[in-house]
């Protein structure tokens, strides 16, 4: 079944008590969240989405944030953080672990459909080999669940594989498979293999810091997709892992990012926090309802972005996209270095 069903009227109306819900499990369960809560007054009930109560994300660099006892942390995540600076550490229990890649697997549903496709990775499988894993290592082990007969573009020095690519088009070309990669990764080594991509479904995020400062905006970088590999069917993605399992994916047509029906983005006033009106930018809050074992299921960003419309797309909700980083917020490390690969 779609997770993209919802209107906005819909949405809003399953959203609220939900997250309310939660705003009080993690009031009762974890001590610092409390505090906060306290500190600005914070005590409901709240009549919309946008009146509750949000933390920014970057007290999960600097607080542990955690709903749930120690011994029952199964898994602690943790962000890329650039060098100097601190990781986010988020703390998952098992019930947590277990629905971020279900949910996740729903999300790119409604573009991959329901069986595992061949996959084609932009980047070079000694990424995913490193001692201290990188977010962009992660970021391709985790998709890798999502495809079969993986086979990456690149070799373990970072150059071309061109036989390898080659090869899997031999088996795979003449019906859809994933090709998955960061967004600069995409754009400087794709369009070089010189390859028919026709029959790819193009997943791909994050790295668009250098392709801003190169003048590259999404049209131009579909558009130079489609004219020089053939893809017709690109979708970036918007998450982090302060909400890890929650993506915001591209629609079809390229009109902007939407969001799953288990959560939204609400725009605000980077100088009253209102919310802002579609058309007019602002910082992006993300809201989910899958944050269970810790208190990100209202977050302030740091990035800003603007809601182009509200179900007037081909899927029903909200339609965003994101415009950068705030003047002076640390840049996320991911995946906008093409760097040395090798470990």
């Amino acid at each position: 079944m779609s997770v993209f069903r919802l209107t906005a009227d819909e949405r809003e109306a399953a959203l609220l008590p939900r997250l309310a819900e939660l705003t009080e499990w993690h009031r009762r369960a974890c001590p610092p969240y409390q505090r906060i809560l306290e500190a600005i007054g914070a005590a409901g009930p709240y009549e919309r989405v946008a009146d509750l109560p949000w933390l920014p994300v970057r007290l999960f660099k600097t607080h542990e944030l955690r709903s749930v006892p120690e011994e029952q942390v199964f898994r602690v995540l943790t962000s890329s953080g650039t060098t100097g600076q601190a990781p986010s550490r988020v703390y998952l229990d098992r019930e947590a672990a277990a629905a971020q890649p279900r949910m996740l697997a729903a999300t790119l549903r409604a573009v991959l459909g329901e069986r595992r496709l061949p996959m084609l990775i932009v980047d070079s499988r000694a990424v995913t080999r490193a001692t201290a894993l990188s977010a962009r290592g992660a970021g391709v082990l985790g998709m890798m669940n999502f495809g079969r007969d993986h086979t990456f573009v690149l070799d373990e020095r970072g150059g071309l594989d061109r036989r390898a690519v080659e090869a899997f088009l031999a088996r795979h070309g003449h019906a859809p498979f994933l090709v998955f990669g960061f967004t600069f990764m995409v754009w400087l080594h794709l369009p070089a293999l010189r390859a028919d991509l026709s029959q790819g479904v193009l997943i791909h995020s994050g790295g668009w810091k250098k392709l801003a400062d190169q003048a590259v905006d999404n049209a131009a970088f579909r558009r130079r997709l489609g004219a020089e590999c053939g893809l017709s069917r690109i979708h970036d993605f918007y998450g982090m892992v302060e909400q890890i399992g929650t993506v915001f994916l591209e629609g079809p047509e390229g009109d902007g990012l939407y969001c799953p029906d288990f959560a939204d983005v609400v725009i605000r006033d980077p100088e009253t926090w209102r919310e802002a009106p579609p058309g007019v930018p602002g910082v992006i809050e993300v809201v989910s309802t899958l944050p269970t074992s810790y208190p990100g299921h209202v977050l302030l960003t740091e990035d800003l972005g603007v809601v182009h419309g509200v179900d007037d797309g081909v899927w029903p909700g909200k339609r965003f996209s994101v415009l950068g980083r705030l003047p002076r917020a640390e840049t996320r490390g991911c995946s906008d270095t093409a760097g040395e690969v090798a470990a």
